[in-house]
Parts: structure tokens; C-alpha cells; sequence
């Protein structure tokens, strides 16, 4: 996959994201310090439930954002190193943060179509 395939595939995901909306989405984010190895053993997890409300861009930043009641998360899209779709409605970022600081975000949407 080139540069330029990469950066519209995620460009679509955030341009089609509306058809999300009032959907239950779940983002399940680890950190670590070795990419590709979010194993459990060496990764700091979390999960967050809610149900999407809005999405944005954030130019300010450079920051993808998604909003639900009590709840707002954002990608920094200078910072993501990989995405692809492992499944229907669901999809993964890996952002490299730091010099040896990865996080991967998993999304899950509970699409009714």
C-alpha cells in the first residue's frame, strides 16, 4: 500500500463515520513500548463504551476526535504509523507517540445495518 492509499483510507473511515452515529462504540486502547507487541503481559489497557454522538477535526493539533456523552477521545493523525479494517465495523490505529511509545486504538461499532 503506498503513502497516498494509506492516508485516503483513513480519510474515508473519517469521512463515512456519520453512519455511526447513535451507535454503541467501544474503544479498547493499549500502550506500550514495542510495536506490534500489544501482548497483555507488556501493554497498559483500557476500554471505553459509549454511544457516538459526533466526530471532528481538529486542525488545531492535527487531531481526529470522537464524542459521546461523557466521553471524548482523539487519534493524532501526524502520529499514526498503521490502520486497516480487521472486520465488518471495526477498525485500528496504531499511533507512535513517542521514541518507543505505541498506542493502538481499537474501535468496535455496533452497527445496525
Amino acid at each position: 500500500m503506498t503513502e497516498e492509499e494509506f492516508y485516503t483510507d483513513i480519510l474515508h473511515f473519517f469521512e463515512d463515520i456519520d453512519k455511526y452515529y447513535g451507535s454503541k462504540t467501544e474503544i479498547t486502547e493499549g500502550i506500550c513500548n514495542s510495536y506490534g507487541d500489544f501482548s497483555a503481559d507488556l501493554s497498559t489497557w483500557n476500554l471505553f463504551e459509549f454511544d457516538l454522538i459526533r466526530s471532528a477535526y481538529r486542525k488545531t493539533g492535527d487531531r481526529f476526535m470522537m464524542e459521546g456523552e461523557g466521553m471524548y477521545y482523539e487519534i493524532s493523525a501526524g502520529s499514526i504509523v498503521s490502520f486497516h479494517q480487521p472486520g465488518r465495523n471495526k477498525f485500528e490505529f496504531i499511533e507512535k507517540l513517542g521514541e518507543n511509545v505505541y498506542r493502538i486504538t481499537k474501535l468496535r461499532f455496533h452497527y445496525k445495518y
